[in-house]
């Protein structure tokens, strides 16, 4: 037994002579959810490209458009990432009109306008128009306040960055950034540019799909018309559910918006068997104003749903969910809530809406 003791340290020396092989350097890793760096001043035009060019056949008659409206073309250009032809223009006030698709106007954000413009004593930040292929005029997509408060202070001409494309007055709701939405606001202002796509000929074979960056996502159309019944419609409370099912569709417009139409039926008649629900609970003393997002999270079956670990939850079947909801909501026990029940609603954020 001593000589095999001795021996095994020998063993053990022969193995640590042998050279150690030099360990591959690990790739960097990729940051997550970055693009990548664009080099600088390496895309679009130069400025002098800008102006150069003859404008193409459709921003001439634009052009003609607009001096048959009573307006000025102060230049016409190209925008410097793009290279798409762009119209500067002076448009009477009269001849300029919101677009009908997108969300109420705020009476408080634009009288709050109509006293800062006055301040600066110029206007400064042009509104995007396209032709209004309705009448002689022009719409804007993302000038309303403006165009609200410049008529008034008694203006009689507003400044307009005219495109020749009616399609971008779609695209740049997704970049409006003159008034935050809320989520009523945002709703409203998808369903009507849905409504406006069917109606158009020549987009109401385009599908849901095709408008992705214009919708955001799919709830929004559901929830928007649940809001056009509605004006008092909670939607915050439902939205988490409808996003858990609901997505954008790869079928025309004009056959998916009366599917969501019977969606948005069955969720107003959820929200009134809820609003039942509540009225229990304050009967039986509970009065915070978080009662009905409290309801609707108990009779959501969707909470117990969850994702696997990197993977997305699966998306459940609305209608089926909605059918449950209610009759969660009609079997709805105040008798099993607890103030601490409430107390933690009211401390995620909840609220009526």
């Amino acid at each position: 037994m001593a000589r095999a003791k001795s021996a095994s340290p020998s063993a053990s020396t022969t193995k640590s002579a042998k050279p150690k092989a030099t360990p591959k350097p690990k790739a960097a890793a990729k940051p997550r959810g970055k693009k990548a760096k664009v080099a600088a001043a390496s895309v679009g035009l130069t400025a002098p490209e800008c102006a150069a060019g003859e404008p193409p056949a459709a921003v001439a008659a634009l052009g003609e458009r607009v001096v048959a409206a009573g307006g000025v073309v102060l230049a016409r250009y190209r925008d410097p990432l793009g290279g798409h032809w762009v119209v500067l223009a002076s448009l009477p006030i009269d001849a300029v009109a919101p677009t009908p698709y997108q969300r109420e106007l705020s009476k408080a954000h634009a009288e709050r306008l109509a006293t800062v413009i006055p301040k600066v004593g110029r206007f400064l930040d042009p509104v995007v128009a396209v032709a209004d292929d309705g009448g002689g005029g022009f719409i804007t997509p993302n000038g309303m306040h403006r165009l609200t408060a410049m008529r008034a202070l008694g203006a009689r001409a507003i400044t307009a960055l005219v495109l020749p494309e009616p399609e971008v007055a779609f695209r740049i709701l997704a970049l409006n950034t003159e008034k935050a939405h809320n989520l009523k606001d945002k709703a409203l202002e998808v369903v009507r540019m849905a409504r406006a796509l069917v109606a158009d000929p020549r987009a109401a074979d385009r599908t849901e799909v095709d408008f992705a960056l214009e919708f955001e996502q799919a709830g929004f159309l559901t929830i928007g018309l649940c809001y056009e019944q509605n004006g008092r419609f909670s939607g915050g409370a439902y939205m988490p559910v409808v996003s858990r099912c609901d997505e954008l569709r790869d079928q025309p417009l004009r056959e998916t918006l009366p599917e969501r139409e019977a969606w948005a039926a069955r969720l107003l008649e959820l929200d009134g068997h809820v609003n039942e629900a509540v009225k229990r609970l304050k009967a039986a003393g509970f009065t915070t104003g978080y009662l009905k997002p409290l309801v609707v999270s108990r009779i959501n079956p969707l909470r117990f749903v969850q994702a696997k670990p990197g993977q997305k939850a699966p998306r459940a079947d609305l209608m089926k969910t909605l059918d449950r909801m209610i009759a969660s909501a009609q079997s709805f026990d105040p008798g099993k809530v607890k103030a601490a029940d409430v107390a933690a609603a009211a401390w995620m954020g909840g609220s009526e809406d």
